[in-house]
């Protein structure tokens, strides 16, 4: 009891705590039990909704431990999963991404646990394990036509979740054909750990305070090398399925919907957003656009999940098998992007097949790079353009100034204003930025970097890297230098559209970093940016 006070004592000023929880997955003995509900209960004026209390005066707050939160005996009870104590969390291992949608597909409020798969890059298996350890699983096909993943022994030790359940779901990797090799089945693994995640929270988004109330994801990193459910790697390393939580669940979001194929928007935030507009594009494999809609002058009310449209494009005569889909949330008033999200599909009972050969198209990039550093410190921002398409003014697509945000990521809700009612000074800058840049730094300046190309299309699923510069690099070293924060990554680009992508990282004594891009479209060389 002496540890559980002090440690209240430690977290209780932190302002993202909501609750305080007596066991995982389990019930403290009696004792501790009733000493914790007895340490922990609420002070009066937290005790009803309203906030009403009687004789607050006579209450002392310096006698209460916390007096502020709720007490919570388990996480399985009182409120959580089923809420009485019974195993009804999970589950943990891939799903068909529409089924988060579904109405059977969780039947409590808040699941405590939810987890699914995890792999890295194909860098991190190398650096992490023996040459034994980089055999793909046998793609083993059974009577029922599903896939059972047979890993090799290593994979096995280090808690590997298949990409397929026998009898539920598909392999997800599969279907975007059978990988080759370590190099090839990573990559396929990202992009549907990108999907995953994704689609994981914007189906707890979609009935958010309708039949949903939270949702814990286990879980965010393997404190060893594992093979599972984590959006950043032993090395530190982030994989898609963290942009894909992350896009999911900013605070405003536009989505679809995979289960009835209806655009929503979710407003989490306790403020109306009023003259936004929803522009939504589909861009087939040859590059054409061969549907655009915008629903335009839309209020989105605070803490609410809104349906705008059913997305036709499916439903319309002689649909792609395979296309890909561009939504974005803008403010009317200055056409600032509040929410961007882009989705790869295929037409039901299909796959992604046709995506193998379209890795053959050389999508032209101009990459514009301008670095700062101090010492060790290095800040880069890239901007990136897909130049197979000059920009169409008509249309918004192209129009990629994103509303500003603070360094923690929420919106700065002054750039959501009309613009009328901006002052010169509301875009603000995070604390770090501000304190930061009161030291003198060096600056590159701007260069610019150009992949050639002759095709038009999307430039699909890019992916920045930071590497350390070495002339005597024996080809199987671990060159990249880790962690590094992006302000986006696993990021794809429509003919004409450009994006804006920010890093921050830090670099051993003496060595020269150097970034490089690579994407789906840009397997066979990996170009250095800078």
């Amino acid at each position: 009891m002496l540890c559980a006070r002090d440690t209240v004592k430690l977290l209780r000023n932190h302002p993202s705590l909501t609750l305080w929880v007596g066991g995982n997955e389990q019930v403290p003995p009696d004792d501790i039990n009733t000493a914790l509900k007895n340490d922990l209960k609420l002070h009066p004026l937290f005790e009803s909704h309203s906030g009403n209390a009687l004789s607050i005066e006579e209450e002392d707050p310096s006698q209460y431990l916390d007096g502020t939160r709720v007490y919570i005996q388990g996480s399985m009870w009182d409120g959580f999963a089923n809420g009485k104590g019974d195993f009804t969390d999970g589950p943990y291992e891939i799903q068909n991404p529409e089924d988060f949608f579904k109405d059977n597909f969780y039947n409590y409020g808040f699941n405590p646990e939810v987890g699914s798969v995890g792999m890295p890059v194909s860098a991190t298996i190398r650096a992490t394990m023996p040459p034994k350890g980089w055999q793909i699983p046998l793609f083993k096909k059974l009577t029922n036509g599903y896939t059972e993943e047979v890993p090799n022994p290593i994979w096995e030790y280090h808690k590997y979740i298949p990409y397929s359940k026998p009898g539920k779901v598909h392999d997800r990797i599969e279907l975007y054909g059978i990988p080759k090799d370590l190099d090839d089945f990573c990559l396929k693994a990202q992009l549907v750990n990108y999907v995953q995640y994704r689609a994981l929270l914007e189906g707890w988004n979609s009935r958010m305070w309708s039949k949903y109330t939270g949702v814990l994801i286990w879980k965010t990193q393997n404190p060893w090398s594992g093979l599972r459910g984590q959006f950043y790697d032993y090395l530190l390393d982030q994989t898609a399925g963290f942009y894909g939580c992350r896009c999911a669940a900013e605070p405003i979001h536009v989505q679809l919907n995979l289960a009835t194929y209806f655009i929503e928007v979710v407003n989490t935030t306790s403020e109306e957003l009023s003259n936004v507009a929803v522009e939504a594009s589909v861009w087939d494999l040859e590059g054409a656009c061969p549907s655009y809609n915008v629903f335009d002058k839309l209020s989105l009310p605070p803490k609410k999940v809104m349906s705008i449209s059913e997305l036709n494009y499916p439903k319309s005569e002689n649909p792609k098998p395979v296309y890909f889909l561009l939504l974005k949330l803008y403010n009317m008033s200055n056409n600032s992007i509040i929410s961007r999200n882009f989705y790869w599909l295929y037409l039901p009972g299909g796959d992604y097949k046709l995506l193998e050969p379209y890795r053959n198209k050389r999508i032209p990039l101009q990459i514009t790079s301008k670095t700062s550093h101090k010492d060790s410190s290095y800040e880069i921002e890239m901007n990136v353009q897909n130049k197979s398409e000059k920009p169409d003014p008509k249309i918004l697509t192209y129009k990629n100034n994103f509303a500003n945000r603070h360094e923690d990521g929420e919106f700065d809700m002054a750039s959501l204003e009309p613009v009328h009612n901006k002052t010169e000074e509301k875009q603000k800058a995070g604390l770090f930025q501000r304190l930061y840049r009161q030291f003198p730094r060096e600056t590159d300046g701007s260069k610019i970097s150009e992949i050639k190309g002759s095709d038009v299309g999307v430039a699909f699923f890019l992916k920045f890297s930071v590497h350390a510069l070495k002339t005597d690099n024996k080809g199987g070293d671990d060159t990249r230098i880790l962690p590094v924060h992006y302000s986006d990554n696993y990021f794809s680009l429509v003919p004409g559209e450009e994006m804006s992508i920010k890093m921050s990282f830090e670099v051993p004594q003496g060595v020269t970093p150097r970034v490089t891009l690579e994407g789906w479209n840009y397997q066979s060389e990996v170009p250095t940016v800078i």
